[in-house]
């Protein structure tokens, strides 16, 4: 059951990193406006995790080929790239974005300002352990972080001590020699990795590097990005509920995970629909 938790949450990231672009530009909020800049930051984010993920395609890409399963990634890098590209040039020739009309700021609010501290705090807290985690499996899968309580069972559990046993441990001893036999394995970890970090970048965008503004403006910024990763942590969230049972009968304890995620994404839908 590991295994397909593994695989589900990795496709869930996946449609969500994707709903991230696509859900503002198909569904455009009332209060956005193109001239005054609003899409930028998701553009800018946009295109970078594009070049992001077809690099580490890119990185996999001789494991790849050895599968012959090289066609699928490759169209993907091509179809990353291009979009990166035709939202990059869009944005080298933007020119400057008109303000609006400067509005009576709420106290304790400056231009400078983040948006909103709550988003801010709750963003730094749940996406940055999730961060800390997803680094893991995408940098180094199989290591077990001692200062977690029952890592190492997580890591049995979604098999990562099959395909990426540590150096040194009874695992290594033990699957050292069929880890080969389980690239794909390691390939789907690593991708739901990459995805959960690239969501969590997006996160981090909307938090922290994007201004209130003197004419508010980037309120309707982040709002943007804010809803788009409502209906994707729901996503995941119910996905996640879903394996409780499975995980709890394998003595993983996902029921704090559940909980975070659950009161992040009611942050960010409460900041992005009603404020």
């Amino acid at each position: 059951m590991g295994g397909l938790f593994v695989r589900k949450i990795a496709g869930a990231a996946g449609m969500t990193l994707q709903i991230q672009k696509m859900m503002p530009l198909l569904m455009h909020p009332v209060n956005a406006r193109w001239k005054m800049g609003h899409f930028n930051p998701l553009l800018w984010t946009a295109s970078v995790t594009n070049l992001l993920l077809a690099a580490f395609y890119g990185s996999c890409m001789y494991d790849l080929m050895t599968a012959d399963a090289a066609f699928l990634p490759t169209i993907f890098i091509a179809i990353l790239v291009i979009e990166a590209m035709v939202m990059l040039y869009y944005l080298m020739t933007f020119g400057e974005a008109k303000r609006g009309p400067a509005i009576a700021l709420t106290q304790g609010k400056i231009p400078s300002s983040v948006v909103s501290r709550i988003v801010g705090r709750t963003v730094l807290l749940v996406s940055g352990a999730m961060t800390l985690f997803a680094a893991r499996d995408l940098f180094y899968p199989g290591q077990i972080m001692s200062f977690i309580p029952h890592d190492d069972i997580y890591l049995e559990w979604v098999g990562a001590l099959i395909h990426s046993p540590p150096e040194g441990s009874p695992e290594a001893e033990e699957y050292g020699m069929t880890a080969m036999l389980h690239l794909g394995d390691k390939f789907v970890s690593q991708l739901m990795a990459a995805n959960l970090l690239l969501l969590c970048m997006y996160k981090f965008v909307s938090a922290f590097l994007i201004r209130y503004g003197s004419d508010g403006g980037g309120l309707v910024k982040s709002q943007i990005l804010w809803k788009s990763q409502t209906i994707g942590g729901a996503t995941i969230l119910i996905l996640v509920r879903l394996f409780t049972s499975a995980a709890t009968s394998a003595g993983v304890d996902i029921r704090w995970p559940v909980m975070a995620i659950a009161y992040e994404t009611f942050i960010l839908g409460l900041h992005g629909f009603f404020f």
